[in-house]
């Protein structure tokens, strides 16, 4: 079915298409023409509403599921709705205070973005989800601890005092004085540097024959580099929260369908990618139902906004995920002014 322009409405139909995507949004129920005209936003008989809603459901911006004599919206009817006509509802001062008080505790950056994905979930009723930057931190010194006769523990540890440790396969035995050199050669070399600049320097040096590391002690720094070049794909990325809140009493009228949505949320690194794709956006940015592959079977939606450190560059997305019927005039503005607070926070 063809797009339609909302200009292409006669005032009367767009009224009670207004009416009965509100409706739906707030119940999660098909609304007929008999709840239409008791509600008296509309001057018509039920006859005259359900010719109005016959018309709409002709042009692919209502449908009128098996079980009910109402309609809902499709997905092309809520993406009419939320472009042209509806009126988001700003945070209020309760809501943005809290918001605020809540990233403004004292703590690492971790626990301030499991702290962002609940205080979603818990505004919107939905799932709420985060974005983990991809840390670019410059590195200040590893240590390489002998665990065992083949494997030693990589401890990683940047200027922010942030530590990370790694198990390192040996595949042999390694002794306790080329783990030394080892580790003391990476931490020369990893002085103001990320990683990445790190690696490279010192695979050309070892390659040029300019170190003076003896083999063992040079296969030491290779694997050591290894193990911390794992590609950014594998590690996790995504912090979820609420998905219990996906299992309201509407929803498990549509079990498979939430089962889907469930399935979908396990595989974080395609909901990565899909919020990824939202870090480009001024605001926030509302993916509905089948408009994304990813959520073609559950029909779920997703509202995201990317968030940015004190340089203004992006670093992140945060966003929501539930059914279709969000309330999006309430959930948008919420996420843009979180994923602001975050910002704030990063700096």
């Amino acid at each position: 079915m063809p797009n339609t322009p909302i200009a292409e409405l006669t005032d009367r139909a767009r009224d009670i298409f207004r009416l009965v995507v509100e409706d739906y949004l707030a119940s999660g129920q098909p609304v007929g023409s008999k709840a239409l005209a008791q509600t008296g936003g509309v001057n018509l008989s039920p006859a005259s509403i359900r010719s109005v809603l016959s018309e709409l459901e002709q042009l692919g911006l209502l449908a009128a599921p098996h079980t009910s004599a109402g309609r809902m919206p499709t997905n092309s009817g809520l993406r009419m709705f939320v472009d042209g006509i509806m009126q988001v509802a700003e945070p209020t001062a309760q809501e943005r205070a809290a918001i605020e008080k809540q990233l403004a505790e004292p703590g690492p950056i971790e626990a301030a973005l499991e702290k962002t994905s609940s205080i979603l979930s818990d505004i919107s009723g939905a799932a709420g989800m985060v974005m983990v930057p991809k840390r670019e931190a410059k590195l200040a010194q590893m240590r390489l601890v002998t665990l065992d006769a083949t494997r030693a523990l990589a401890v990683l540890v940047d200027e922010d005092g942030h530590v990370e440790n790694r198990v390192l396969d040996l595949g042999a035995q390694a002794s306790p004085t080329n783990l030394e050199q080892a580790g003391n050669y990476i931490s020369a070399h990893l002085a103001g540097r990320t990683l990445a600049d790190a690696a490279q320097a010192m695979r050309q040096e070892i390659s040029s024959g300019k170190s003076a590391l003896d083999e063992a002690s040079a296969s030491l720094v290779e694997a050591g580099i290894a193990v911390w070049s794992e590609d950014s794909a594998k590690r996790p990325v995504l912090i979820v929260r609420g998905q219990a809140n996906l299992l309201d009493e509407a929803a498990l009228g549509d079990i498979e369908r939430v089962r889907s949505l469930i399935d979908d949320l396990e595989n974080k690194q395609s909901v990565a990618e899909l919020l990824d794709s939202a870090r480009e956006a001024g605001s926030a940015r509302i993916f509905i139902g089948s408009e994304n592959r990813l959520f073609s079977l559950s029909g779920s939606s997703v509202i995201a906004s990317p968030y940015r450190d004190r340089d203004g560059k992006v670093v992140g997305v945060l966003g929501v995920i539930g059914p279709t019927r969000l309330n999006y005039a309430r959930v948008v503005p919420i996420v843009d002014f979180t994923a602001q607070s975050l910002g704030k926070r990063l700096g």
